[in-house]
């Protein structure tokens, strides 16, 4: 049987894979529909009857509301079966967190629980540290948290000041310090905490109990949005933390930080797009009610342009998600194989895969603050009452670009992380950079006499690769070790990367669709065709933007003429392909695609 190609992470950017290897959500097999099943006839009969009183000031629901949950067993899908889960794949664990991401604020108390309150322990605690706390987490007995932000220290987490410091009988490390913007924080029984051991330079983690004595926890946070996800600050005041509650090793802890932010970001990309597909149903159905000058507004080509425009972003994203998810699984499996412990090989793929981590997270977060934006403005007046979803949609979606690490910051992770990816000798970036780079006045992108609607699409992706390929040399070149305090630079070759995942991953889908069941449609070359034209516009200023800030250009200019040549795309009809896909979500009036 021929093995399956998998890149590794920002290997994307010089290779490519056929679309037989890529995962898409078309394969989904029976159980893990019935689990998302699962998932979204509990958000219908537990949250959304009760999503007005969710958002008082009382955490006494939410906390129910979890326990409940818990009782069904969606809090161990992704707990090995022997920890009392049900041992689920990743792209299972994805699927999951994209149906409860329609949950609003109980969608951020689960996956702060389900994830970074749970899955330290399981990844990186011992046996006993297992036994005694992740089976009562996956059973939901214990709620969970975790404690990362300081005052001072959000986006440099190491600069924290929190300490631990080893008491006289050894037996227990005393804590003292402060935590802040802490998920969960009202009700959680257990806290991951991040502390430096003495003088340390680096973190450590523990498990504390809310139990313990010196545990302070303040009256929660008044928010903008998410109002039913409690969040507080906590304080620790000479706690006495058994040493057997040290999770991994001394010095760990920053180690353990990092590897739980990238799998919280790639989970917020999943939880996004369950907001963003509810969104665009609440859209849709108003749409095709609501009438002004006598007709339903989902006639109007305005409201037709932002249906499309909504249905375009949240298919490309969906395609990322899953495409990246098999991918991890992959990792695990060859992690196992090698003889690592199933937490250790879960949590190194995931973290392996870093780039598509911070892409996802920043392209899904304003993908669905741009898809709620427009559901609020086809509601028009309605869209800013309390009456209807979309307003508290709108609230509740402004957190993800803050959490799991800033959009800035992981702007700047994506093209940072890729280059380091490539000087560790994942993959030859910077050989082809160069090569391209001395041929760039030579640069030719004729096309065959007769391509084919994917042949086309490869080609023009490959093209915006070799683009993004000269403008890394380009900058390396003129800043080289500089180039990280030139951020507006790496911001637009991040927002060029992001376009070349999203363009392949959904490129890469509909030509497997089709092999697998014929013609899918004409709505889905549609959707490709748009998004690949609008990309190219987009890849266009951005490669403008950073190689005038490199080297101003001018109009004879070799950087000048290969830019407009690899984003040069064919003329479309934009309206004509956007009322497709619209007409399409009107007639179905919920997102099915």
């Amino acid at each position: 049987m021929e093995q399956k190609k998998v890149l590794k992470s920002g290997e994307f950017l010089v290779d490519e894979i056929a679309a037989s290897d890529v995962f898409i959500p078309e394969e989904f097999d029976e159980e893990q529909k019935m689990i998302a099943q699962t998932c979204q006839d509990f958000l219908e009969t537990e949250l959304y009857p009760n999503l007005d009183q969710i958002d008082t000031p009382d955490v006494s629901l939410m906390k129910t509301i979890l326990k409940k949950a818990g009782d069904l067993g969606l809090m161990g899908i992704s707990i090995p079966e022997e920890y009392g889960g049900f041992g689920q794949s990743f792209v299972t664990q994805m699927l999951a967190a994209e149906t409860i991401g329609a949950g609003h604020s109980f969608s951020v108390a689960f996956m702060a629980h389900t994830g970074i309150g749970t899955l330290p322990i399981m990844y990186y605690g011992n046996e006993d540290q297992r036994q005694r706390y992740v089976t009562r987490l996956a059973a939901g007995e214990l709620l969970g948290a975790y404690c990362l932000t300081e005052p001072g220290a959000g986006s440099d987490a190491n600069s924290g000041k929190t300490q631990a410091v080893l008491s006289e009988d050894g037996k227990h490390y005393i804590l003292n310090g402060q935590k802040m913007w802490i998920t969960n924080a009202g009700f959680a029984d257990t806290q991951v905490v991040f502390a430096k051991i003495d003088k340390d330079r680096v973190l450590s983690a523990f498990i504390v109990e809310r139990s313990f004595p010196g545990v302070v926890i303040n009256p929660d946070e008044h928010k903008m949005g998410i109002k039913g996800s409690s969040t507080a600050q906590i304080f620790y005041n000479d706690v006495k933390v058994p040493v057997e509650n040290l999770i991994g090793n001394r010095g760990e802890g920053f180690r353990i930080a990092l590897s739980i932010l990238h799998m919280g970001r790639i989970k917020l990309g999943a939880n996004v797009l369950g907001a963003s597909k509810k969104a665009i149903n609440d859209s849709v159905k108003y749409a095709n009610e609501r009438k002004q000058f006598g007709v339903l507004i989902s006639s109007f080509g305005a409201i037709k342009h932002k249906l499309a425009e909504q249905v375009i972003k949240t298919y490309a994203l969906e395609c990322s998600i899953y495409r990246l998810s098999k991918d991890i699984d992959e990792l695990i499996e060859k992690n196992k194989q090698s003889g690592m412990d199933k937490g250790r090989a879960s949590i190194e793929a995931i973290s392996h895969y870093a780039v598509e981590a911070a892409i996802l997270k920043v392209y899904g977060s304003e993908v669905l603050d741009f898809v709620i934006d427009e559901a609020v403005q086809i509601h028009g007046g309605m869209g800013y009452s309390a009456e209807m979803d979309v307003e508290r949609g709108y609230r509740d979606s402004r957190i993800n670009r803050i959490f799991e690490g800033t959009n800035e910051i992981n702007r700047l992770l994506v093209v940072d992380t890729a280059m380091k990816r490539a000087l560790k000798g994942d993959f030859d970036l910077f050989g082809k950079a160069a090569a391209l780079s001395e041929a760039l006045e030579t640069i030719a992108i004729e096309a065959a006499s007769e391509e084919s609607f994917f042949t086309e699409k490869a080609r023009i992706i490959k093209n915006f690769k070799n683009l993004i390929l000269v403008l890394i040399y380009a900058a390396v070149k003129k800043f080289e070790k500089k180039l990280v305090s030139e951020q507006e630079i790496q911001n637009n070759l991040t927002d060029i990367i992001m376009e070349i995942y999203l363009a392949e991953s959904m490129s890469l889908r509909i030509q497997k669709v089709e092999a697998l069941k014929g013609n899918s449609g004409e709505v889905y070359r549609n959707m490709l065709d748009v998004f690949i034209y609008d990309a190219a516009g987009k890849i266009r200023k951005a490669g403008f933007d950073a190689i005038n800030s490199i080297e101003p250009i001018n109009l004879t200019d070799k950087y000048y003429n290969a830019i407009n040549k690899l984003t040069m795309v064919p003329g479309i009809n934009v309206k004509e392909r956007r009322r497709n896909i619209a007409n399409t979500l009107i007639e179905q009036n919920k997102y099915r695609f």
